[in-house]
């Protein structure tokens, strides 16, 4: 039987080291937002898995909400057009917004959605990420929460996904070539 993870050059990150640097986040923003009104916001789709096992981690009262905001398409690049998919469901004016979002690669993206989300008057906006690729910025973006600096690679795994497949893997791995070229 065919097995996904046989498409997988390397393992990256493994499944403890994800454990513990969400653990380490959870407890950074408890500390953070203790007496705040706090809601995390999940980049859908990538951000479900960190955002399920961050809203474990934080002991604090918060409300949660998605958005999906597409710069890339089935592309492996990002196109630069960014589409809102699924807008909010909750109300933001005057409460504290965690972006939660499992990559950061050009910025571009985010770079819209914090103006975007701006115009609807939060306390504040902060970004808590998985993984970031500083080398592929285009648009520099002020990070709060950071889990792994990662190089240029083809990641998978762990909410990333190639033409929506290998979000389920529970590590972050390097995606082999043949696979996507």
């Amino acid at each position: 039987m065919y097995n996904i993870k046989e498409d997988i050059k390397e393992i990256l990150l493994t499944e403890e080291q994800i454990r513990n640097k969400v653990k380490e986040i959870g407890a950074k923003v408890s500390e953070d937002y203790a007496g705040k009104d706090l809601i995390l916001l999940g980049i859908l789709k990538g951000s479900v898995p960190f955002m399920a096992d961050l809203l474990k981690e934080i002991v604090i009262p918060c409300s949660m909400d998605f958005m999906d905001v597409s710069s890339y398409g089935n592309s492996t690049k990002s196109s630069g057009v960014v589409r809102i998919l699924k807008d909010l469901d909750l109300e933001v004016e005057g409460k504290d917004i965690l972006i939660v979002e499992d990559i950061i690669d050009s910025g571009i993206t985010l770079e819209y959605l914090l103006k975007y989300l701006e115009g609807k008057k939060p306390k504040s906006i902060e970004i808590a990420c998985m993984l970031t690729k500083p080398e592929r910025r285009k648009v520099e973006i002020d990070v709060k929460y950071i889990g792994f600096k990662v190089k240029d690679y083809f990641l998978v795994g762990y909410g990333l996904d190639y033409a929506e497949k290998y979000r389920n893997l529970p590590f972050v791995g390097i995606l082999k070539e043949e696979i996507y070229k």
